[in-house]
């Protein structure tokens, strides 16, 4: 009996948009899409770097083009969105962190994390949603959320309460829509990303490797997920493979909410 090969998980003739597309978890994953045959556009307010990463996919024969966007900012989406006619897949990847409990988050603090991971998931889905679901692939959002969102970490008020509501944004988008897109959220752990390297500077300079032994710890599976876990979760959510797949929250977080 003859089987035919079949390359899984490919997205030939697919059109994608990554927030924060060009650093941490959104360069991997603009390259893990690039290398599936989409074609990529890198949105971050940071155009040097998005400008850096376009050109090596487009040197290396992949389909890549840099947006500068700030996703707190309506009419640098509109911008963006102006200038594409066709869009399938949203990854929604841009964020903030920070530390703090309840009583020492500052409101300014509070409301940053607010506007840059919850209103800025609802202004470039808003601004997007035509686009999406005049897909003939069937438009597909992937928001990055965090088990941050799912479950309770100490000093990280504002973090886990902005994390939810993507969440729930997420579940919400995918029952208002439930033929014409697939909306899914991934939930990492901890990953190795800039802003990881930013909070062990900041606020562990002395302790480094001791603190980042303790994140690895409390992953069972005994270290950091890395942005590559999350990129080909993307690449399989927007995928034809996924295709009954919508309102599901992944994790991928080494074992930590099963503990």
């Amino acid at each position: 009996m003859d089987i035919e090969r079949n390359e899984a998980f490919r997205l030939d003739g697919c059109v994608a948009l990554i927030t924060g597309g060009a650093s941490g978890i959104g360069e991997a994953t603009a390259i893990e899409l690039a290398r599936a045959g989409a074609y990529v556009y890198i949105a971050d307010i940071q155009l040097d770097a998005a400008q850096r990463l376009a050109a090596y996919l487009v040197a290396a024969g992949l389909h890549a083009v840099a947006v500068q966007m700030d996703v707190t900012d309506a009419s640098s989406i509109a911008a963006v969105a102006n200038h594409l006619t066709q869009l399938d897949l949203l990854v929604n990847n841009a964020g903030v962190g920070h530390v703090g409990s309840v009583a020492t988050t500052d409101e300014e603090d509070f409301d940053r994390l607010m506007h840059v991971n919850v209103r800025s998931v609802y202004l470039v889905t808003r601004a997007m949603l035509k686009l999406l679901l005049a897909s003939e692939r069937k438009g597909c959002v992937v928001n990055i959320g965090s088990v941050a969102g799912m479950i309770g970490i100490r000093q990280r008020f504002a973090y886990c309460t902005s994390k939810g509501a993507v969440l729930a944004m997420t579940r919400q988008l995918a029952v208002e829509y439930p033929r014409e897109l697939r909306v899914n959220a991934i939930c990492p752990g901890t990953v190795e990303t800039p802003f990881v390297e930013g909070y062990l500077d900041k606020y562990h300079a002395h302790e480094k490797e001791k603190v980042r032994e303790e994140l690895r710890a409390r992953q069972p599976i005994g270290r950091l997920g890395t942005p590559n876990d999350v990129a080909s979760m993307v690449r399989y959510l927007a995928s034809a493979e996924a295709s009954f797949v919508t309102g599901s929250l992944m994790t991928i977080d080494g074992g930590w909410t099963a503990a």
